[in-house]
């Protein structure tokens, strides 16, 4: 995993918790275009969203996020752990990241509808 490697926790702390979430689902999303094939582009995506999340974990202070976004971490090792692409699932996790703040929760509709 090259990609966000150099990302340093003081760095990524810069950023508030929405334009955290939504970098994270930004890697969600690039996932949600992979086709169900493409095992080794889905693993490499879900480890970046696993890095992003506990760069996420490290710099929330709020106790309510933390413990609701650690939880969505499990979610998200179990889709990086499955041999198999579950797009129900995904798709799940996926809208349950973007519920966890006002402001991402706004993005559902334009990325995965409804």
């Amino acid at each position: 995993m090259t990609q966000h490697s150099g990302l340093s926790a003081e760095r990524w702390a810069e950023f508030d918790a929405p334009h955290q979430l939504l970098m994270i689902a930004n890697e969600m999303n690039r996932i949600r275009k992979l086709p169900d094939e493409d095992r080794t582009g889905r693993q490499r995506a879900l480890a970046r969203v696993l890095r992003l999340t506990d760069l996420t974990l490290d710099a929330t202070r709020r106790r309510g996020l933390r413990r609701e976004l650690a939880r969505w971490r499990d979610l998200a090792a179990v889709l990086y752990l499955q041999d198999d692409a579950d797009r129900e699932g995904f798709l799940r996790a996926f809208r349950a990241l973007l519920l966890l703040h006002p402001v991402t929760a706004r993005q559902i509709p334009l990325l995965i509808g409804g």
